[in-house]
């Protein structure tokens, strides 16, 4: 029951990592810090559908 997802940038908007995530254990959007090469640093990075 795994998923792809989609990490956006909070601050420019762009979307720019993607991954996998297993829904039953994590329900929850997923938020992390991460490098955006756009703003050239670190900012938070949410899930998107």
């Amino acid at each position: 029951m795994r998923e792809q997802i989609i990490l956006q940038c909070t601050e420019c908007k762009q979307r720019n990592y993607t991954g996998m995530r297993d829904k039953r254990k994590r329900p929850e959007r997923l938020e992390l810090k991460k490098y955006c090469k756009f703003d050239r640093k670190h900012t938070l990075h949410r899930e998107t559908k």
